[in-house]
């Protein structure tokens, strides 16, 4: 499945505006730096390769690992992603923006909604859990 880098290209390019527009040299360096920083954050190098939902399930039947349903952009994710550190890549990665049929897992959990991140295991599907309660799970 590809990588949309939409988004961080979307940041580069306003980081490129800021930075014409500043008046000095160094507040145009922060500003472009502060959104490339953001273009960064928001691009899928911050997240592992996502899985199609087919595939995402055909591998957590056969390890038990969790699937995370996620969207480029989204702070919650992110902030996921961040605190999970070097254990994210033990979780199978899915983004609904790429898959409809994530999409529509994600909201036949949700009661309707395409919340991310949504965290499927075995037994029970999470909405936004807290990430020190999907580390332990993956350390498991």
């Amino acid at each position: 499945m590809g990588r949309s880098w939409w988004l961080a290209g979307l940041m580069l390019v306003v980081g490129v505006l800021v930075g014409v527009a500043q008046e000095g040299v160094a507040s145009s360096v922060l500003g472009f730096a502060g959104f490339a920083v953001l273009a960064a954050l928001f691009s899928p190098l911050a997240f592992p390769r996502s899985l199609s939902a087919a595939e995402a399930r055909r591998r957590s039947a056969r390890d038990g690992r969790p699937v995370v349903y996620w969207r480029p952009g989204c702070t919650y994710c992110l902030r996921l992603r961040l605190r999970l550190g070097r254990h994210a890549g033990r979780a199978h990665w899915v983004d609904i923006w790429r898959d409809p049929e994530a999409a529509a897992a994600v909201r036949a959990v949700t009661g309707g909604d395409e919340t991310v991140p949504t965290v499927v295991l075995p037994d029970q599907a999470v909405v936004n859990p807290d990430p020190a309660w999907l580390r332990a799970r993956l350390r498991a």
